[in-house]
């Protein structure tokens, strides 16, 4: 059966090179890094290299990278850490945000009474920013926890603006990356962001491995106890060959980012394009959307939105209603509840999102399986 994978936003097939970089490590540089021996001394070369080049694509200090399983695993400890120990009274965030932000507020809400307060998003998915403005004119100690691209629709959040207004205020503001880093251009030396969070398996890295960026002179206490590793701010042994692996994915999707962004760009206009065609009265969720993600809502009847993706799924066709960390929900998307009306919240929606792999033949694929639902 032909396969045509259209979720890159849920996570993204592993470069070649990036594999080969891995099997490398994995048979070459397999000491512990924390080892004062030759292997593992040779180990910690490498993890320190990738870390060297992560930065430098950041335009940040290496030692402002710590290297995490995940970009979730960073949120929950910046988060946590952010109302332990720099008491910070107040959460500021919004609804459209990925279940690790959300999730995590609710439970340090829970836990400390710490004030959450939320942006208003409107139809169009963009954020209220005079509404943050006026939040943080109260004097209250808080953080902002704002993503920089949805997952979900691809909305595009003016961060620049964002950071400015956070420490206009004194406010610290953690941003989640996670569907930009590798895909766009991003210099920490220009943006006034104090936390940053990554995982390798969106720009076509392995699974398993993130990082955080926490600006300089921020001193964050462990989520993990353990060992003295990253700091001591995370215990737990590296995965070398993971840590290497990202860091190749990193330098990659940047040499190649003009082209493969141009590439993109025009395979998702294509698509556009044909289901304009197809479906005349077919509407996009969001607006100035991130280039490699595009949601849409079908002009089908309620009663075909449970079973679309298995329909697809038969043909070999891999698309998503929302977040790939909802899969198997029949709830609504959390993000499109707070765009949608109710009416429109029961058609099916679709989340296409598209990677430098992907082909016109696929598209026209992807179509015709949609047309005979």
């Amino acid at each position: 059966m032909k396969k045509v994978y259209l979720d890159n936003a849920a996570t993204t097939p592993i470069r070649q090179k990036v594999i080969d970089e891995m099997v490398k490590v994995m048979q070459s540089d397999y000491g512990n890094p924390s080892s004062t021996h030759s292997i593992g001394r040779s180990a910690k070369a490498v993890m320190e290299t990738s870390r060297k080049t992560i930065a430098k694509y950041l335009h940040c200090n290496a030692q402002e990278i710590i290297f995490t399983s995940s970009a979730t695993e960073a949120t929950n400890w910046i988060l946590r850490s952010a109302v332990k120990d720099f008491g910070v009274k107040r959460i500021i965030t919004s609804k459209v945000e990925h279940h690790a932000t959300l999730y995590t507020t609710q439970a340090l809400q829970a836990e400390f009474g710490v004030q959450l307060d939320y942006i208003n998003v409107s139809e169009e998915g963009i954020l209220d920013y005079k509404q943050l403005e006026d939040l943080l004119t109260e004097e209250t100690k808080t953080i902002v926890s704002l993503m920089h691209v949805n997952n979900e629709t691809g909305d595009i959040s003016d961060i620049a603006k964002i950071g400015a207004v956070c420490h206009q205020y004194k406010a610290l503001f953690h941003c989640d990356t996670v569907q930009s880093v590798g895909k766009t251009e991003l210099d920490l030396q220009q943006l006034p962001i104090d936390f940053l969070v990554a995982s390798a398996h969106k720009f076509h890295g392995p699974k398993g491995i993130g990082f955080a960026f926490v600006r300089k002179n921020l001193v964050l206490q462990p989520l993990l106890f353990g060992g003295e590793q990253e700091k001591g701010w995370r215990a737990g042994t590296e995965p070398v060959h993971q840590i290497a692996g990202m860091a190749k994915a990193l330098e990659l999707a940047v040499e190649n980012l003009e082209e493969e962004r141009r590439y993109i760009t025009e395979l998702k206009t294509y698509c556009w394009q044909k289901l304009q065609q197809t479906f005349p009265e077919i509407e996009v969720n969001g607006t100035s959307t991130f280039y490699n993600i595009l949601n849409v809502l079908l002009p089908f009847s309620p009663e075909k939105t449970s079973m679309i993706l298995f329909n697809l799924d038969m043909k070999g066709i891999a698309v998503s209603r929302g977040s790939a960390c909802q899969s198997g929900s029949v709830k609504p998307s959390h993000v499109l509840a707070e765009m949608l009306s109710e009416e429109a919240l029961k058609k099916p929606s679709l989340r296409i999102s598209f990677s430098h792999y992907n082909t016109k033949e696929e598209i026209d694929y992807f179509i015709e399986g949609v047309k005979e639902i």
